[in-house]
């Protein structure tokens, strides 16, 4: 075997597991690692005759590796080397190495948690982060924890930071190996590119390879781009375009990745799909957009949208990398040179944007405290929250978060929990065909990408088109994976294509949608609003179920849809659709509307009427009512409101007293006003409320009987008039009376048993303001004569005595004494 710059290394590998069960490799890019590690540990003592897995995060360097592991040994693929990827397994009875996708080492490990005949798991390319990698390397360090410390643990990366991995292994040791790149030239932009990115893609290509020789391997974010990428390219005889995506055909695949023929060059675009594991012969040339396409999850929405995104430093790195990895090459780069400081370090964990769904299931499976797994980040918890709550929806999880046998046939099926319970409520409704072929069209991103002019909302038509028969590029992916999912006996089944709404429906209970009366608009069972493309077909169906739309903060735009009746939803969803009695106060029409309603969530599927509505409900939607339309709509008197003053007034000096505040009698208007409102349903009957009757309630009868020796409403004055007491401020109640009135009075009548004197505004015979005091005796002997000697000449006709205090009270005008 040629020398590899990892096999330097592979002697500290070797002694860190001889004398520990874990080890932490870092390999630059092109070290080798992927293809010469496994190799090197399959005569290992401790390894006892056992098999190494080797978690590969692509199926395509899945793939690849296994191949070139079965070539170094002289063998074909499936003897010593094996591999396992979605709708492709070679393995055979001689295997010991097994490279295996996430998701089906996941399946592996639920199976089988001790992995019985396994002695060591090889975790490749951890950096990368993708949910089920951090999910299963935490389900395999608590099964190395509990059950196998004989188990033997790898994390590998090129990327990594180590020392996170190495805790969370227990301390496992850390070991360095060199890389072999050759030297990369990086050329970036001198400043952004302007207008579409596949214009200045196909721009820099045809400039690249008029510069430098050799292939050249082009990152795009997604296929959509891939595809108008290669539209643009006219590149002339001698030179291949080849997309590379991780829904091609596997052979499709290889010729990407296969070197080209002599005298020929080679384009390919890919997405991130190549940045790791994976070697393309005679690529010298790198073109690296900067973008990505990351899933990212909205609770909100319930749906995982793929969103373009600037690649971390680590990524570009990574696809720099592949420049280098046989002799020395040129990265172009089409961003400025001064962008790449400000790109983020490393490119964040799926687990915090993600649909924690099927993680949430894996957890219930496994029986595992997500709370003390050794997570190498821990999954957000309202997330993880929103989760099972999907999962107890849809039956997967009982009450008490327990996995049922639902959710363990779930599990089995590999799907999101959503299609996989689409597809077991599927073969139960005798139409398992439908329920498989839509869950695999669903699954895929470019969700059956029909012909220019086609490209409607309508799911039945990418079903109808997968029905077929035909068998090409994703098509023939999606019609693989339906039949895996497909039910043993399941060919003789008749499928019904009317059925696709109501099998959709079982998926997205939360998503079935009423037409809001004379729109292209839509209100889904879980609340959102969602809107048809205008002229769509489907815009005259009353009620349809959406498996794709925006996440828009109003109405979204929906993508992928199906029809409905609503016979069908009253029969699939029989035990949530709620009879109510609907009350509910109308602020523009001043009265409580009764209806009676039939509702799906927020989905209304029935509403009309009621005659004789329920006397309690009626009373607390006319309560809402008044509680909108505030207090001052009741019947107020002014003797009601002046006795409520005075409650409050009382209440400033012992709080035994009721709270008769505007705050306090609206808060609990239930249980004061409600009694009252017998007959009461509209604002015009609010005149008929005893609303005396009704705020005395509050004050219990011995407080009552105390009202008017503490707070009276009068005080009879030195001149024989009873003059009101104003408590309007209940801190500091007052009597205005004029100031003749009081001619003879020393002591400030009080209030409250005589503990708090009364706020005296002495008038002028106008009635006019002119002295304020709390203390008569005071004014009298201080302020009374300058009072006097202003007023006097104003009101010569008034009485204005020298001595106040032995004066004549009177209301009267007096003549002066002769």
């Amino acid at each position: 075997m040629a020398s590899l710059p990892v096999d330097e290394a592979l002697p500290a590998l070797k002694e860190a597991l001889v004398a520990g069960n874990a080890a932490v490799l870092v390999a630059p890019p092109g070290a080798g690692k992927t293809t010469r590690v496994p190799l090197a540990l399959l005569d290992a003592p401790w390894l006892c005759g056992g098999k190494i897995v080797m978690q590969e995060p692509r199926r395509l360097a899945a793939r690849a590796a296994a191949r070139r592991m079965a070539a170094t040994l002289g063998e074909q693929v499936g003897e010593t080397v094996g591999y396992r990827v979605r709708l492709d397994t070679k393995v055979g009875p001689r295997t010991r190495i097994e490279v295996v996708t996430d998701g089906l080492f996941l399946r592996i490990l639920q199976d089988d948690p001790s992995l019985d005949g396994v002695g060591c798991v090889i975790f490749d390319e951890l950096h990368e982060r993708g949910l089920e990698t951090d999910l299963s390397f935490a389900l395999v360090r608590e099964a190395q924890t509990a059950l196998r410390d004989d188990l033997r643990v790898i994390a590998m990366s090129a990327t990594l930071d180590p020392g996170p991995v190495s805790d969370r292994l227990g301390g496992a040791p850390v070991v360095d190996s060199a890389g072999r790149m050759f030297p990369v030239d990086t050329r970036y932009l001198e400043r952004e590119a302007a207008g579409r990115i596949e214009d200045s893609v196909a721009s820099t290509v045809r400039r690249a390879l008029a510069e430098e020789s050799g292939s050249a391997l082009v990152f795009l974010p997604g296929v959509g781009e891939i595809r108008r990428v290669e539209e643009r390219l006219n590149l002339g005889a001698g030179i291949d375009v080849a997309p590379l995506y991780g829904d091609l055909s596997p052979a499709d695949q290889d010729r990407a990745i296969a070197p080209s023929p002599a005298g020929r060059r080679k384009v390919v675009l890919a997405t991130s799909i190549a940045e790791t594991s994976l070697t393309i012969e005679g690529v010298r040339l790198v073109i690296d957009c900067g973008l990505m396409r990351v899933p990212r999850f909205s609770p909100r929405s319930g749906m995982t949208r793929l969103e373009t995104v600037r690649v971390s430093q680590a990524s570009a790195d990574q696809r720099r990398g592949r420049a280098g990895r046989l002799e020395p090459g040129v990265c172009y780069r089409l961003w400025p040179e001064e962008q790449q400081r400000g790109l983020l370090p490393f490119t964040p964990p799926e687990i915090l944007d993600a649909d924690l769904a099927p993680l949430a299931l894996e957890l219930a499976l496994w029986g595992a405290n997500d709370a003390t797994l050794p997570w190498l980040t821990p999954p957000p918890a309202a997330s993880l929250a929103t989760a099972r709550a999907l999962l107890l929806d849809l039956g997967a999880l009982d009450q008490a978060g327990a996995i049922t046998p639902h959710g363990r046939a779930m599990a089995r099926l590999g799907q999101h929990p959503r299609l996989a319970h689409l597809v077991l409520k599927g073969r139960e409704l005798g139409q398992g065909r439908i329920a498989a072929l839509l869950a695999a069209i669903l699954s895929e991103r470019d969700f059956l990408r029909l012909p220019p002019g086609q490209r409607d909302v309508d799911l039945r038509h990418r079903v109808d088109i997968a029905l077929s028969g035909k068998r090409d590029g994703t098509l023939r992916l999606i019609q693989e994976q339906a039949r895996r999912l497909m039910p043993r006996g399941g060919s003789d089944e008749r499928p019904d294509l009317s059925m696709t709404g109501a099998l959709l429906a079982l998926a997205y209970p939360d998503r079935i949608g009423r037409r809001r009366p004379g729109t292209n608009r839509y209100l889904l069972s879980g609340g959102r609003g969602a809107a048809l493309p205008e002229g769509d077909p489907m815009t005259n169906e009353e009620f349809l179920v959406v498996a794709d739309l925006d996440g828009s903060s109003q109405d979204s735009r929906i993508f992928l849809a199906a029809p409905i009746r609503l016979d069908e939803i009253e029969e699939l969803f029989t035990e949530r659709i709620l009879d109510e009695e609907a009350l509910q106060w109308s602020e523009r029409e001043g009265v409580v509307l009764a209806r009676r309603r039939r509702r799906l969530g927020a989905m209304l599927l029935e509403d009309k009427p009621l005659a004789n509505p329920d006397a309690d409900k009626l009373k607390a939607a006319m309560v809402e009512g008044i509680r909108q339309l505030g207090l001052g709509a009741l019947p107020w008197s002014d003797d009601l409101a002046k006795w409520r003053e005075r409650i409050a007034f009382l209440r400033t000096q012992d709080e035994g007293w009721p709270d008769l505040s505007d705050k306090a009698l609206l808060d609990s208007l239930d249980s004061w006003l409600a009694p009252f409102l017998d007959g009461v349903s509209r604002r015009s009957h609010l005149a008929r409320i005893d609303l005396t009757a009704a705020l005395k309630s509050l004050v219990p009868w011995d407080r009552q009987r105390e009202l008017d020796r503490l707070a009276p409403t009068h005080v009879e004055v030195p001149s024989g008039s009873r003059v009101p007491i104003d408590y309007a401020n209940a801190a500091e109640p007052t009597l205005s009376v004029r100031l003749q009135e009081m001619f003879g009075l020393v002591d400030t009548p009080r209030v409250a048993g005589g503990k708090v004197p009364l706020t005296i505004h002495l008038l002028s015979p106008a009635r006019r303001p002119v002295q304020v005091t709390r203390d008569l005796a005071s004014f009298w002997a201080n302020g009374y004569k300058a009072v006097k000697a202003e007023l006097k000449g104003r009101y010569p006709r008034h009485y204005w005595p020298d001595d106040p205090l032995i004066a004549e009270p009177t209301a009267r005008v007096r003549p002066r004494p002769r």
